[in-house]
């Protein structure tokens, strides 16, 4: 998996970061480690120092620019996006990158509400919004996805920077599919099942942020 950057937005993450590190070592994936961060966050940094990852560095704040300019600095052929906070299972990255290359897809979304997958972490009110939105992006943009907001997603780099991406927070996770599709590469999903998070909480407010995401949405159906 040398051809493989594993893109991990970081934020307050001193207690779970070096789990999910030590994780992903004893698998020996031989995949390149992109910890994307803001210089501020001393703790993680300190909490990280002695392993081998390389330190991004972000420009602007939030979720969204971790991850896109973690990506559009990276030279690999394939990009992983992968949670700091030991949600993701590791082991389902050989699996997902499989699947990308054998299926000739652009990108490989994970969905926790297909057959086999599940979640330790959904709550009733981010369940309901993540098949809201879902459903929306099937409706109107015909996004042949389940799952919208969960963003552990393999790809390829070149078609993600081909794609123009703008938004720096959390409408990141709608924008990069229904760009996607609107740009009319191939995507698909595959089961994942999302484990209890090691530390930290979470840092999307539901509603806050569900509402930045349905009028991004809207925005990117009239633009289209």
């Amino acid at each position: 998996m040398e051809n493989l950057t594993l893109i991990i937005p970081a934020k307050n993450e001193k207690e779970s970061l070096p789990h999910v590190l030590d994780e992903i070592k004893k698998l020996n994936l031989n995949c390149k480690i992109k910890v994307c961060l803001a210089e501020d966050d001393k703790d993680t940094i300190e909490a990280i120092k002695n392993y081998q990852v390389e330190l991004f560095y972000q420009n602007k704040k939030g979720y969204g620019a971790a991850i896109f300019e973690g990506i559009e600095s990276d030279k690999n052929d394939y990009f992983c996006i992968f949670n700091a906070d030991g949600s993701f299972d590791p082991n389902e990255l050989v699996i997902m990158l499989n699947k990308l290359e054998n299926d000739k897809v652009d990108f490989l979304f994970a969905s926790r509400y297909l057959e086999h997958g599940g979640s330790d972490d959904d709550t009733f009110v981010t369940l309901l919004g993540n098949k809201i939105f879902s459903s929306i992006g099937k409706i109107f943009f015909k996004l042949p996805i389940s799952d919208i907001l969960y963003t552990f997603v393999i790809g390829k780099t070149s078609t993600f920077k081909k794609l123009d991406i703008k938004e720096t927070d959390f409408r990141f996770c709608v924008e990069l599919p229904i760009k996607a599709v609107i740009e009319k590469y191939k995507i698909n999903d595959i089961p994942s099942y999302e484990r209890p998070r090691i530390g930290g909480i979470k840092k999307v407010n539901a509603f806050k942020d569900g509402w930045l995401i349905l009028t991004c949405m809207i925005k990117l159906f009239f633009r289209k």
